[in-house]
């Protein structure tokens, strides 16, 4: 009964560490990343490439704690390492054992299909080496939220060059707006321990993605509907901010992430494959499932 219960609990832990809540928000980028990249990809193409991309999150996100702890331990002692839940070092050794493991699903996906693939590889290493940079050095970096933006951005390039073999004008654009989503979405979570803003102007970054989805929409009707959620949603999560009651903040945070999964739905209709945008769709309703029991933050 002991054994079960300890088992249970570093279970637990290792679900908080890996911020697993978001992962549907990775699942919908690979889904993005190979829709704009065009033509019709396999489902278990896409499935692997979930895989591998849930690892590289994964173990960033035990990274990222690895490398906060003495900030963690001054800032946020109930976070698993300073509160003693598990030590640094097993901490260190699952996020980059969890990296390695996403790269060699990456290889053996590109020798299974073959065909030119293994530029994805290559942006896998780049990927677990900006995650790496992000997570050693996003405290005092002031060009962190564009280094945060880039690791959604090479999932988006990983996930095309794995399909595709390349990176079409489709992808660089989609990712560009991901990107300028991703630098206001960072700059948020960035402050969620401050009572105040002292500089806004990063979430103008935020209007870039309503602007191109407003273009679109205008383009193709079948994207109003999208475009209209994705909006509205994140009008929801800066009134948050704007109210700054207590837990605002953490809030605003976590609905801009789930707002990623509707970002990659606007951008997926953007394409024309709308049943594509819908299951994305139900990717934000999961990430919002799972934010009720495992932290997002």
């Amino acid at each position: 009964m002991g054994d079960g219960a300890d088992a249970g609990v570093r279970w637990q832990v290792y679900l908080r560490l890996g911020r697993v809540s978001n992962l549907p928000t990775v699942w919908t980028n690979v889904l993005a990343g190979t829709a704009l990249a065009g033509g019709a990809t396999p489902a278990a193409h896409v499935a692997v490439l979930a895989v591998a991309c849930s690892l590289f999150y994964v173990g960033g996100m035990h990274l990222n704690d690895a490398f906060d702890r003495e900030v963690d331990a001054r800032e946020r002692s109930e976070r698993p390492i300073p509160s003693g839940q598990i030590g640094a070092g097993a901490v260190f050794a699952i996020g980059f054992g969890l990296l390695a493991a996403a790269l060699v699903v990456l290889a053996a996906a590109s020798a299974w299909w073959g065909g030119g693939r293994l530029g994805s590889v290559g942006a896998g290493l780049v990927l677990a080496g900006v995650i790496t940079y992000y997570d050693a050095y996003h405290k005092a970096n002031p060009w962190s939220p564009v280094v945060m933006g880039l690791c959604r951005v090479l999932v988006y390039a990983t996930a095309a060059l794995a399909v595709a073999g390349r990176v079409s004008g489709a992808v660089v654009g989609g990712a560009a707006v991901l990107l300028s989503y991703l630098i206001g979405l960072t700059y948020v979570a960035k402050q969620e321990n401050l009572a105040r803003y002292e500089n806004l102007w990063p979430l103008l970054f935020l209007a870039a993605p309503v602007a191109y989805g407003a273009w679109l929409a205008a383009a193709q009707a079948a994207v109003a509907p999208f475009w209209l959620l994705f909006t509205g949603w994140m009008l929801v999560a800066l009134w948050f901010l704007r109210r700054r009651a207590k837990g605002d903040i953490p809030r605003a945070v976590v609905s801009l992430i789930a707002g990623i999964s509707l970002l990659d739905a606007l951008l997926i209709a953007g394409t024309g494959s709308t049943a594509l945008a819908v299951l994305a769709l139900a990717g934000f309703g999961v990430t919002l499932f799972f934010q009720r029991y495992i932290s997002g933050t």
